[in-house]
């Protein structure tokens, strides 16, 4: 083991090698150096005045560091209603469609049944069907089922319609993920008497930890950030997300003129996605490999 690992550190960089990569380096260094730029101007804006942002000193603080900002974003500006309505939205659809796709998605991967492929012929077709061909549809239902002017009711709604869209999704995702899980714990549950529904939740699903992980921060991210449904079934504040609540308050900036506090609204929008992405970074790209490779 010693040897190996004296081998390991001697070996030569291959510098013919590392040259054919360099253009692949600078397109993603050039990329890193500009979103840290962009986010960093962003997160200045927030601790700044408008008027220091107009006179392009948002990055010298000429008169301090405004963390009232974020206060008065969180407050006065909607921002709290927003963002609690996306969290809502977020965290029950994610945990719905985690117990609706996990089952479907081990049965389809591992019993053969008629209908089976027709099934999963029809989830990767659902998976191309634009929103903008069933939103119309859908808001007519929901329409003349008079519940659009209830708040309780347009969010249960607004959940359903999260799910049902991403069902076809996180099935195909979690498909993949089981077929690759060996059959041995299966056989030996089997031996022991365990029956298949036990053997599911106690062995299979604990198993499948990683692949649970990945698609529901995906579907999070992306339930986190619609926008348009939200924009078509959530006629006011008190149902908005964030996306919605975003762009209204970018609307209402030729009122108001608060830019600094429009800033710091993006920026507490933005902290939910950026820790998971920090902190979870492994588990997404172990889940995605783990899905492909078994």
């Amino acid at each position: 083991m010693a040897k190996e690992k004296e081998k390991k550190v001697r070996e030569k960089i291959n510098w013919k090698k590392e040259f054919k990569l360099a253009p692949g380096y600078i397109v993603i260094i050039l990329w890193v150096i500009f979103t840290f730029m962009l986010l960093g101007w962003i997160l200045a804006a927030s601790l700044s005045t408008t008027a220091d942002i107009f006179a392009g000193k948002a990055l010298k603080f000429p008169t301090g560091l405004h963390f009232e900002n974020y206060a008065q974003a969180w407050g006065s500006g909607g921002v709290a209603t927003f963002f609690m309505n996306s969290l809502l939205y977020a965290l029950v659809s994610c945990v719905l469609l985690i117990l609706i796709c996990a089952p479907a998605a081990y049965v389809l991967s591992r019993f053969t049944f008629l209908g089976n492929k027709v099934i999963q012929t029809s989830f990767v077709s659902a998976m191309g069907i634009p929103i903008t061909m069933i939103v119309l549809p859908l808001f007519s239902i929901v329409a003349n089922m008079g519940i659009l002017n209830n708040v309780f009711a347009s969010k249960i709604t607004l959940i359903f319609l999260y799910i049902g869209i991403n069902i076809p999704y996180t099935t195909i995702f979690l498909l993949t993920f089981f077929s690759n899980l060996s059959r041995t714990y299966e056989e030996a549950a089997a031996i022991d008497g365990c029956p298949p529904t036990k053997t599911f939740w106690k062995i299979m699903f604990p198993m499948a930890q990683s692949g649970l992980v990945t698609v529901t921060i995906f579907n999070f991210i992306n339930i986190w950030n619609e926008y348009f449904l939200s924009l078509i079934f959530a006629n006011n504040d008190a149902l908005r997300p964030v996306a919605v609540g975003l762009y209204g308050m970018l609307q209402s900036m030729q009122y108001t003129g608060n830019w600094s506090g429009m800033f710091a609204a993006v920026i507490i929008v933005f902290l939910p996605t950026f820790i998971l992405y920090i902190f979870l970074s492994e588990k997404i790209i172990g889940g995605v490999t783990g899905g492909i490779k078994g």
